[in-house]
């Protein structure tokens, strides 16, 4: 049985680069095909939560801003702008397959206050047992310095993994999954596989992989290190396809599979 049939609450998280073209306006096929494949997964009985990128980049399209955020002011600007379009998207696309969604804007302040954390938990919880998909995104319209922002999707998608209680975090990325070295830069770079000691491979991390993505992979060796610490193990895996995600549901491994250090193995 595959590693994902056994997971009933599951963390997905998409970045930027996946969502959007080259030219940084949304990919309206690529998030349906994403809204669709979650739906399937709902249908077989799993809680699906997703932490979303793509609000200022729906921002700088819709505003026809033409270049990206030069200012703090101006990236938060296209944020609030941009939520909304992300989130009327969303609730289409999850509609016409059966499935109600719900806004979540976290700050980091959430996961340090204790009062805080709990009352998002309890969010999650009611709005996973009342059947919604929580899409959840950094709040950067309010987000200003170290005490607000998490630095990044995939530090924000572990600290959900971990306040859901997940069984799996699935990061949809760029790129295929981890390598020794970048792919992009060597072609003779070596794919991993599976990973159960991160301090060890950390040097095969980089600065982010595109200029409309914000993580790199150094930001997810971070979150898989938050997260398998807490038992919750993680894949990396490419985005450009989301029906990948059913290759991991019949039990193939696909993309990089870091090992919970609290769990018992396959």
């Amino acid at each position: 049985m595959g590693l994902l049939q056994k997971c009933r609450r599951i963390v997905v998280k998409v970045g930027s680069s996946t969502l959007t073209h080259s030219t940084g306006a949304l990919d309206l096929r690529r998030i349906e095909r994403l809204a669709k494949t979650l739906s399937d997964l709902k249908n077989t009985g799993k809680e699906v939560v997703l932490v979303s990128s793509g609000a200022v980049s729906a921002g700088i399209a819709k505003s026809a801003l033409g270049h990206r955020p030069y200012s703090l002011e101006e990236k938060q600007a296209m944020a609030s702008i941009g939520q909304s379009e992300l989130m009327k998207i969303y609730d289409r696309f999850f509609s016409d397959y059966g499935h109600k969604v719900a806004q979540i804007l976290m700050t980091r302040d959430v996961v340090d206050n204790p009062v805080r954390r709990v009352a998002a938990e309890n969010t999650f919880n009611t709005l996973l047992r009342m059947g919604c998909v929580p899409i959840v995104n950094e709040n950067d319209a309010v987000s200003t310095d170290e005490l607000t922002k998490f630095g990044g999707n995939d530090i924000l998608s572990a600290h959900v993994a971990n306040l859901c209680r997940a069984d799996i975090l699935i990061n949809l990325s760029d790129i295929d999954g981890l390598y020794d070295s970048d792919p992009r830069k060597n072609p003779n770079a070596k794919f991993i596989e599976r990973v159960e000691d991160i301090d060890a491979i950390l040097s095969c991390a980089g600065g982010a992989g595109t200029e409309r993505g914000t993580g790199g992979m150094e930001a997810k060796l971070t979150a898989a290190k938050m997260v398998t610490e807490n038992g919750i193990p993680m894949f990396i895996m490419n985005g450009a396809e989301p029906e990948i995600l059913y290759e991991l549901l019949d039990g193939k491994h696909v993309g990089t599979y870091f090992t919970a250090k609290k769990q018992n193995e396959d």
